[in-house]
C-alpha cells in the first residue's frame, strides 16, 4: 500500500513545482510566502518548496523510511529520554 501512496505523492508533489504558475494563477498569492521569500516570486517559490517537501515525504513512504526518518530526526529528543524513569 506503501508503494500507491508514494507514487501517488510523488506525482502531486512534481507537478505542484512543474505548475506551480499555474497553481500561482488559480489561488493567488500568499502573504507569508510574499513577504518573506520575495516580493514579487515569493508565492512562486513557496509553491515549489511545499512540492519538493511532497516529494521528498512521499519519496521516504514510498521507499518505506518514513519512520527511520523520524527517529533520525527525533533521536536528539528521544536519547536524553531513554535514562529517565517516569513515575
Amino acid at each position: 500500500m506503501h508503494f500507491i501512496i508514494g507514487i501517488i505523492g510523488m506525482v502531486v508533489g512534481a507537478l505542484t513545482v512543474v505548475y506551480s504558475e499555474k497553481i500561482y494563477n488559480a489561488f493567488g498569492p500568499i502573504p507569508w510566502f510574499e513577504k518573506y521569500l520575495g516580493t514579487e516570486g515569493g508565492s512562486r517559490l513557496g509553491y515549489k518548496i511545499i512540492g519538493l517537501l511532497a516529494f521528498f515525504i512521499f519519496m521516504l513512504v514510498f521507499l518505506n523510511l518514513h519512520q527511520s526518518f523520524i527517529l533520525w530526526i527525533l533521536s536528539p529528543i528521544i536519547r536524553p529520554m531513554q535514562g529517565t524513569i517516569v513515575n
